[in-house]
């Protein structure tokens, strides 16, 4: 894992969109993985940003998203869905065709992470993963625990995810969502971690010591070649 620290988040930032700028040059049509939250926000507004002085840079982007939580309608402002289309899909002009998405309201979620997961197979592997930091050391949905699931699965959220932000407004909070696997995630060729954001200082500790373990599932990318984690101090 190749870690650098940043005094600055927006710096952190446009470095990490002069990565991803740069892995697109080298392969248009590369399937990026893409998290939701406050740490890839800035990255992604980047992005936008470079869309406007390079038009043809996300032509043949493709997007699948990294969870989403189960049970909310597609426009409420908490889904990972809304925050995609409002970040990415929207600015960069990415189509349906070329995003691969969990639908919060499927009637059938672990039907639903079967359909990902088979798009996933016949699409991927995920070329390029943008990921953040959760403060219990999770990624996406994959929540700690004795085991971790290798595939697409529907995931019993933790009480730390229940409370997060982008679902602070929902009288009744979701108590499960649908997420990516480790093997899926690891299976990426690069992956971008970004550490930001208060209340992360154990998770922090616990992912920078090293050591692997299923209480702290973003450990797991020790086990990785091409991590970049960018930690904005």
């Amino acid at each position: 894992m190749e870690i650098e620290y940043f005094e600055d988040y927006n710096r952190l930032s446009e470095t990490a969109s002069a990565l991803v700028a740069g892995q697109l040059r080298a392969s248009p049509g590369l399937l990026l993985c893409a998290a939701t939250g406050s740490s890839p926000e800035g990255l992604y507004h980047y992005l936008a940003e470079r869309k406007a002085a390079e038009p043809s840079l996300f032509s043949r982007l493709r997007i699948i998203k990294l969870d989403e939580w189960s049970g909310l309608k597609p426009a409420d402002p908490g889904t990972c869905e809304h925050y995609i289309r409002h970040h990415l899909l929207d600015p960069l002009e990415i189509d349906d065709q070329r995003f691969i998405s969990f639908s919060p309201e499927a009637p059938d979620p672990e039907e639903e992470c079967h359909l990902v997961r088979s798009r996933l197979e016949k699409e991927g592997p995920i070329d390029l993963a943008i990921l953040g930091l959760g403060k219990n050391g999770h990624l996406g949905l994959i929540e700690p625990g004795q085991q971790l699931e290798p595939h697409c699965h529907v995931a019993r959220l933790t009480r730390e995810s229940r409370q997060h932000d982008m679902v602070k407004h929902v009288p009744d909070k979701p108590e499960y969502g649908m997420t990516l696997g480790m093997k899926d995630i690891l299976a990426a060729k690069t992956i971008v971690l970004i550490v930001a954001g208060k209340g992360k200082e154990e998770a922090i500790s616990v992912l920078l010591s090293g050591k692997i373990t299923t209480t702290c599932p973003a450990s797991f990318l020790w086990l990785h070649d091409r991590v970049h984690c960018m930690v904005a101090q």
